[in-house]
């Protein structure tokens, strides 16, 4: 997917990240980690935060301090000792290898209930690398002095592996840890990325471009996974569409693409079925004689999708419709056609207005349909 950076003129650069101002980021954000319920809170620290690296870096301070003040949650760690008493489980082999009887000592396996967790871990780890990259110094001696609370606490500070951050999943009864862990995640795999080995360095641009176009397509699905269900609207996300194969060779399945869709969206008591790519890129083209046309690739994709899942047996299926939306800054486009049956629609969310704008427009362009359509 060829990516894009969105301008407006006049805009404060240090508050702009893939040309879109730090507010709706942060509602991309929340939307994208299924974080909805915190809309609204922390409005001022998302008004005076010059950009968006020390917006995370004052709610990630907010949300430790929290914890701090609540009692940070602690976890089971598995462990390995060699020591003068029995603890947990005696690890024969290590014990008679090692000779340690002798010694009047024994190697032990057992639990210990530490502070010392991988998702604490993981938060100290980015309280310090926030600490050492922003420019605003009060808030960086503040990562420093909570990422010092925590070390006190006996959390470690070297980053837990991915392998351990996936052991420690985040239960109902740990609520409270949830927007922690997802803002310290965020530090390192979009906001600061690490650089990886090799000869390609990201430029900031690439990385503002990494991290919006993330946030863009899965806050989409996530928003109307929210939004719609109460009104009917069953939210489908990641699913794979079949073809309907009537005959094939025997080496054509391993190299047939497959298609998955962003998102689809079924209400049965209103006969709809929706179906959604969200792309960050422009809406349009060019072509040898126009300076603006919509992507025929784009049009050749949502067409294979709704026509490929015709089925006589499923109503819905001889209907749907199918729409891609893109960002836009300062611009409407809101066009649909209809081609053998089915609509095709081309939507634009402009990221530059308010959050409540952007709201308001998703909900709009699925709940308010177009009906100027004209025949051809």
């Amino acid at each position: 997917m060829q990516a894009t950076t969105i301008d407006r003129p006049g805009e404060d650069a240090s508050r702009l990240i893939g040309g879109i101002p730090v507010r709706n980021i942060w509602l991309l954000f929340l939307y994208a980690h299924n974080l909805a319920q915190l809309h609204g809170q922390h409005a001022a620290a998302v008004e005076d935060s010059p950009d968006f690296p020390s917006l995370i870096g004052r709610i990630l301070c907010y949300a430790v301090d929290r914890r701090l003040r609540r009692n940070l949650s602690r976890g089971y760690l598995q462990k390995r000792a060699v020591l003068a008493r029995v603890r947990g489980r005696i690890d024969i082999l290590d014990t008679f290898a090692g000779d340690l009887l002798s010694k009047g000592m024994v190697a032990c396996r057992f639990e210990e209930f530490t502070f010392d967790t991988p998702r604490n871990r993981l938060v100290r780890a980015a309280l310090d690398s926030l600490a050492n990259r922003l420019d605003d110094w009060t808030l960086a001696h503040e990562c420093r002095r909570l990422a010092g609370d925590l070390g006190r606490q006996g959390v470690g500070g070297i980053k837990p592996s991915r392998a351990e951050l996936s052991a420690d999943r985040i239960g109902r009864h740990d609520a409270d840890d949830l927007l922690m862990v997802t803002l310290a995640r965020l530090v390192f795999d979009l906001v600061l990325p690490t650089e990886d080995s090799g000869g390609h360095t990201l430029t900031r641009v690439e990385k503002d471009i990494v991290l919006v176009r993330h946030l863009f397509e899965k806050a989409i699905g996530n928003f109307y996974a929210a939004e719609l269900p109460h009104l009917g609207w069953k939210v489908h996300q990641g699913k794979f569409l079949k073809w309907q194969i009537e005959s094939e060779t025997r080496g054509i399945a391993a190299i047939m693409p497959g298609m998955i869709s962003d998102i689809i969206l079924e209400h049965a008591g209103q006969g709809k079925r929706l179906i959604i790519d969200t792309k960050f890129t422009s809406v349009f083209g060019r072509s040898q004689h126009r300076a603006a046309v919509l992507k025929s690739g784009y049009i050749y994709q949502l067409y294979a999708y709704l026509r490929s899942q015709e089925r006589a047996d499923n109503a819905l299926s001889l209907t749907a419709s199918g729409m891609f939306i893109h960002p836009s800054i300062d611009t409407d486009v809101n066009e649909s056609v209809r081609i053998q049956g089915h609509e095709l629609r081309f939507v634009t969310v402009d990221l530059a207005q308010s959050t409540s704008g952007v709201i308001q427009r998703l909900r709009d362009i699925v709940l308010s349909p177009r009906t100027d359509l004209v025949s051809a």
